[in-house]
This record gives C-alpha cells, structure tokens and sequence, in this order.
C-alpha cells in the first residue's frame, strides 16, 4: 500500500505534470497582468490625475512592449532556451508590476506597463516551444489548448479577486503583491521546467552566431506556407477578443440595458465558453486528421455569427448573449493555427518561428479594436453595432480567404 501511495505520488509530480502547471501559472500570469487593468481603472486614472485615456494608452504600451520584443524573444528561444529565457525576463516582469503600485503619476505608469510587457513577452511563445518539444506531432494542438485554457484562470483572477485585494490593501498595494507573486512564480519554472523531455535527447541544433541566427529569420520569414498561416492568426483570436474585451459590456449596456452584474454573467459565460472550446478542439483536431479545414469550418461559424449579429440589430436579449457565447465556444482555432504554423519550421527554429507568428496576432490585438473604435465613433446613429459586429466578420473572412490559399498540415502526417 505504501509503494502504491509512493507511486502515485510520483505520477502527480511526474515532469510532464510539473511542466504543465509551471506553464499554467505562467501563462496565466501573463493574462493577468495583460486583464488588471480595467478593474481598478477609474481610482487609478483618479489617483494618478489622469482621465480614461489613460487605459488606453497603459493597454497599448503593454501590447507595443510584447510586438518590440517578439523577434529578439524568438532568438533567445531558440540559442538560451525557454526555461533561462523566461527566468531572465521574469525580472522585469516582476519590477514592471510591482512598480505600477509605485507610480507617482501617468506618465511612470506607462513606463511601468511597458515595463511589464517586456517581461511577459516570452511566457505565451516559451509554452508553444515546449509543448512542440514534449508533445510534437498530433498531440500538439491538445497540449496547447490545455494550457491556454488553463491560462483564462488569470483573467478570472484579475476580475472580481483582484477588485477584492484593491478595496482591501488599494490598488497600489494590490500591484505591489502581484509583482511578489510574479517573482514566486518564476521560482517555480525554475524550479519544475526542463527544456528537453528525460526521454529524449535534446533537438540537434546547428553551431550559429548572432549573424547566424539572423540568417535563421530570414529563412522563416521565407518558409513556404507562412504568409498563410499569418492571414489567418492576424484577425482569428483578435476578433473574437475585441468583442469579449472590448464591445461585449458597452453592446450589453446599451442595446439591451444590462446593468454591470448580469453584463459580468454573460461575460463570463463567453469565458467559459472559450475554455471548453479549447478543451475540445485537440481531440476533434486527432479524429479529423486536419488542421486547414477544422480552422476553416470554425473560423466561418465565428464570422457567421458576427455576421448575425452585424445583421440583427435588436435581437432577444437570449439570442444575443447565446450568439455571443457562440463566438467564444468557435473561436477556440487560433490554437490550431499556432500547431499549423509551428509545423511549418525545423526544430532549431521553432523559437523564431513561433514569435514569427505571434507577431500577427499581436498586431491584431492591437489594430482591431482600434479600428472598431473608429467604426463605432463615425457610425450613423444606432448604427454603431452593425457596424463593428460587420467590420469585424469581413476581417475574419478576409483573412480567412487568405488562409486557405495554404496546405492543409495534418496532425498526424
């Protein structure tokens, strides 16, 4: 009975478990500090003598920090390695977020978050060169899925908990102990992560200076099948995250009057809904056999019903929180598309070719609800949500009509 009791004990903290949740808390780490933000954003924009545009600006000064450092991150990944590169720019992480509670007014602030999106540039990219390590071949897109999915508990966790920690020690102090916590974590990767499974040898990597590995991008910047795959991750995850974060709430306000808590039920529910979505697409990924068109099917169910929503302009208040639930639960594909991208390089460049990718992405996040903004202030009136809902389903299929001029990439060959 004591070996079993032994035995079980060693599974739990077996090293593929042990990299599972150093990359949970990761990754989840990085959504929290991209989420607490707009939870204490009218005191903080008060205390510090700044207005709303004040989120704004925090937000994109996180973003404009994560696209800087995508190509020198990939570099990294692939010569240091995820786990020293992380552990390396946990530290600015950890000041970043600490230093938020320290700022003495806007414009330190800004420096802050800046700050801090530099020191969570690596966690998102460092997951997908260890899963593509540990989990190659079909059991990649599941692997990925997993700890995204995993990661939304940072979100949550940046809701109502972290509104919580500010009524009780304020938002300063609630910044300060997430800068703590960020450094106990990066303790952590340390301590669980291993770049290279027991099992196998390390990837064979060829001998390369840093001219060498600047060759290493062009040649990924030159990958056949790569513009594709980018099309696609450009506007996949971004439109579905500029609903949820950004129009979701202000739609429910004003087209059906939702005051803040049921807005934070069907907010909620669209969460949910993206978790179990990337929950389930890894295994219909390995009974399909293919990834161009489980992308395909999915990323025109979300046009679709962006499009019903762009079409129907006053629908049941059931409808709309269904339909907008609906968008999360499909929107589930951009991991299918990071495994169709990571496919497409050798191993010795999976680093950069993985930041390579996330650089589409990352621009999305960026430009999209910026764009929408813009559709939504110059709109006739009671135009505004036809008009973003519209823009953002043309976008979609416009990218995905550039996705499917590429090969499809089964899973298992």
């Amino acid at each position: 009975m004591d070996g079993t009791l032994a035995q079980r004990r060693e599974a739990r903290l077996s090293p593929t478990l042990r990299l599972f949740l150093a990359l949970a808390l990761m990754t989840g780490a990085s959504q929290f500090h991209r989420a607490a933000l707009g939870v204490v954003g009218p005191e903080l924009a008060a205390d510090l003598g700044a207005g709303p545009g004040l989120l704004g600006a925090a937000n994109g000064a996180f973003f404009l920090a994560l696209l800087l450092l995508q190509i020198p991150v990939g570099l990294a990944l692939d010569r240091l390695g995820p786990r020293l590169t992380v552990m390396l720019l946990s530290v600015p992480a950890a000041l970043g977020a600490a230093l938020q509670g320290l700022a003495p007014d806007a414009g330190w602030f800004l420096a802050a978050r800046f700050l801090l999106g530099l020191g969570c540039a690596a966690s998102f990219m460092a997951s997908v060169v260890l899963c593509a390590r540990w989990h190659a071949g079909a059991g990649l897109t599941t692997a990925l899925a997993r700890v995204f999915a995993s990661s939304q508990l940072g979100v949550l966790l940046a809701g109502a908990p972290f509104a919580w920690l500010a009524e009780a020690i304020g938002w300063r102090g609630a910044y300060a102990a997430s800068g703590l916590l960020t450094l106990l974590l990066a303790w952590g990767w340390w301590v669980w992560v291993r770049d290279d499974p027991p099992d196998r040898p390390p990837p064979l990597r060829p001998a390369e200076g840093l001219l060498g590995a600047l060759r290493g991008q062009l040649v990924v910047w030159r990958t056949p099948g790569l513009l594709p795959v980018l099309a696609m991750h450009l506007v996949g995850y971004a439109a579905m995250a500029t609903v949820l974060a950004v129009w979701a709430g202000p739609y429910l306000a004003e087209a059906h009057g939702l005051a803040p808590g049921p807005r934070g039920m069907v907010l909620g529910a669209m969460g949910v809904a993206l978790v179990f979505g990337l929950l389930g697409v890894g295994p219909v990924e390995r009974r399909l056999n293919t990834r161009k068109w489980l992308v395909a099917a999915l990323g025109l169910a979300s046009a679709l019903v962006l499009a019903a929503l762009a079409l129907w302009p006053a629908p049941p208040l059931p409808a709309a929180a269904g339909l907008l639930v609906l968008l999360c639960l499909f929107s589930c594909y951009p991991v299918v598309v990071v495994a169709h991208g990571r496919s497409l390089f050798p191993d010795h460049l999976v680093g950069r070719g993985a930041t390579t990718v996330n650089l589409a992405q990352t621009l999305g996040c960026a430009a999209l609800p910026a764009l929408t903004g813009w559709a939504v202030a110059w709109a006739p009136p009671g135009q505004a949500w036809p008009m973003a809902f519209g823009l953002l389903a043309v976008v979609l299929l416009l990218g995905l009509a550039g996705y499917l001029t590429g090969r499809d990439s089964p899973p298992r060959g």
